[in-house]
């Protein structure tokens, strides 16, 4: 791998929008996070959105470091917490369904993606990668879906959705930002209290260089 590329807040930022914002810029390193159609509570849900969006209005983009910090401790880090304490079904506790899922992150390794670290867990994933300009983030983690969604539903005998519609992202600022990243994954099963046959690490090799 080349040496990784950074957010720049001084280059050009592509902005797209679902139900949240999200910004790409091209050669950097994303942090992403997606989730099972189930692993959240709607009542939780709905509170988190309703805070998140009266937070919004008092601190518009672009954010200091600082406050995107207030952000994800007080936002995202709700969500993964609620994520941790394992909550609906959790598909992805049978192995064969969890492994589907980690081979598909890297299924396009090299083409579309070039991942550096991921961990499958019972009702989410997260990755970290740097993705081929070719192919916008949303049309990347799209086609991540699809093709996991159709492997496990004929597996499982189910049919209909898997996965929540959106997704959780972050450019990755700066080497110590990259190695917080690296970190969160490799910890996050442990905070789970999960044991060594209920998640799938990965790492590459740059990725074992972080302690």
């Amino acid at each position: 791998m080349n040496e990784l590329r950074f957010f720049n807040p001084y280059a050009e930022i592509r902005h797209t929008r679902s139900r949240l914002p999200h910004w790409q810029q091209q050669g950097a390193v994303y942090f992403i996070t997606f989730r099972l159609a189930d692993s959240l509570p709607s009542h939780l849900l709905t509170q988190w959105e309703h805070e998140r969006e009266v937070w919004l209005k008092v601190h518009p983009q672009p954010w200091a470091p600082e406050i995107e910090r207030e952000y994800h401790e007080r936002f995202s880090g709700a969500i993964e917490r609620w994520l941790d304490a394992g909550h609906g079904a959790c598909l992805l506790q049978r192995r064969e369904c969890a492994e589907i899922v980690a081979e598909t992150l890297r299924y396009f390794e090299g083409e579309r993606v070039v991942m550096i670290s991921s961990v499958v867990m019972p009702n989410h994933l997260h990755a970290l990668f740097v993705q081929n300009p070719e192919w916008p983030l949303e049309k990347l983690i799209h086609s991540w879906k699809r093709f996991a969604t159709r492997q496990i539903n004929l597996l499982a005998g189910r049919s209909g959705p898997l996965w929540q519609r959106d997704y959780f992202d972050r450019l990755v600022r700066d080497e110590k930002h990259f190695a917080n990243c690296v970190r969160y994954i490799r910890r996050n099963p442990e905070k789970a209290r999960l044991g060594e046959d209920q998640y799938i690490l990965y790492e590459s090799e740059i990725a074992r260089r972080v302690f």
